[in-house]
């Protein structure tokens, strides 16, 4: 079985341009773009803090350090410069790729400058769960 998973994660991006004239895609800070694992033309999902809006394109890269997030083409219309927006890079995996999974989460500051990287860690997230859970059971004595 084939599994949608997020392998990569820009947190809390601002919008700093919108081209409705544009081809399409989303063009993305070229640092961003590798700390996060996304490639040029890999589809990704943006999803709007303002509005809740989601809109899958694909990436392009912006020059490296130049803190651009720019959505072109028809997402003009739905997210303006200033916008907080997650972009997430999704992948199809079957269970082994799951059990490796180390999804990089990329947190940024107002000016998409990076903040911190975090690797994300499936196994370990899994050992974090199981001890809160058997700490709230301890605590009610269940």
């Amino acid at each position: 079985m084939q599994r949608l998973m997020c392998k990569g994660k820009i947190h809390r991006a601002t919008v700093t341009e919108a081209d409705l004239d544009y081809v399409g895609s989303i063009t993305i800070d070229a640092l961003l773009m590798k700390h996060a694992g996304i490639l040029p033309y890999e589809m990704v999902q943006i999803t709007s803090l303002r509005n809740a809006t989601r809109w899958k394109t694909y990436a392009l890269p912006a020059p490296e350090g130049s803190g651009k997030i720019g959505l072109n083409g028809p997402p003009a219309h739905l997210f303006q410069p200033g916008d907080l927006v997650i972009i997430l890079s999704l992948g199809l995996m079957n269970e082994e790729e799951v059990e490796r999974l180390k999804p990089q989460v990329v947190f940024v500051d107002e000016t998409n400058r990076i903040t911190a990287v975090e690797e994300h860690d499936l196994v370990v997230l899994r050992q974090e769960l199981a001890r809160a859970e058997k700490a709230r059971a301890d605590e009610s004595g269940h």
